[in-house]
């Protein structure tokens, strides 16, 4: 089961392509956009932090586009490079940390929930990224929620809780990306086993065919 957004990469990334040439003309090189979403995270979560969530939800969403237009910037100039794509994921993790660092120092989500959170989504991370390191899987990217879905959770928690302070959408929206971080996370694990040693047959069949 591949995450849902997942799905559009092919179709995304071609409609990105005239904007990584735009970079390109403006001397923009990937990876100083990709340190410009790590740079726009740690914003956005102050802001978060001092509870201005509006801005947060724009700031985390120019993340977005900078991570959208470094991976469109590295396919139209034809550098991308395996170190771009760690850098690319090692920033992605601290643009996490930092965004729901925001969060936690808001007060608006108790800090046992956002520490679920940010585990279950480096462990849906490095799930995948260890399975992908043993250089017998092209791709992990399976599971019921990817980085993009979590982050619209987190959006439309951001939003709530921006209109309806009241009723704490916010901290049930880092819950949920909690629990599907893990169930992500396991999903992973169960998919690169069967990828690698291969479905574990029921006891019975194992005894008649030896």
């Amino acid at each position: 089961m591949m995450p849902i957004l997942a799905r559009f990469r092919q179709f995304y990334e071609q409609v990105s392509l005239p904007l990584g040439r735009l970079c390109l003309r403006f001397g923009l090189t990937p990876d100083m956009l990709t340190y410009t979403s790590l740079g726009l995270s740690a914003i956005a979560a102050y802001s978060i932090a001092q509870q201005a969530y509006l801005w947060g939800i724009g700031l985390i969403l120019l993340v977005g586009l900078a991570d959208i237009l470094d991976g469109a910037t590295a396919r139209a100039g034809n550098t991308a490079s395996a170190y771009g794509t760690v850098l690319d994921h090692v920033v992605d993790r601290y643009a996490e940390f930092f965004i729901l660092g925001g969060v936690l120092l808001s007060g608006a989500v108790a800090p046992v929930w956002v520490l679920f959170a940010l585990f279950g989504m480096i462990m849906a991370s490095y799930v995948r990224a260890r399975a992908e390191s043993t250089g017998k899987l092209s791709s992990c990217n399976v599971g019921f929620a990817g980085r993009q879905e979590k982050l619209g959770i987190l959006l439309l928690g951001l939003l709530a809780q921006s209109w309806y302070p009241a009723l704490a959408l916010l901290q049930w929206s880092v819950i949920v990306i909690g629990v599907f971080s893990h169930i992500t996370a396991i999903q992973r694990l169960i998919y690169t086993r069967r990828m690698l040693i291969g479905p574990r047959l029921p006891r019975r069949l194992d005894k008649r065919i030896v």
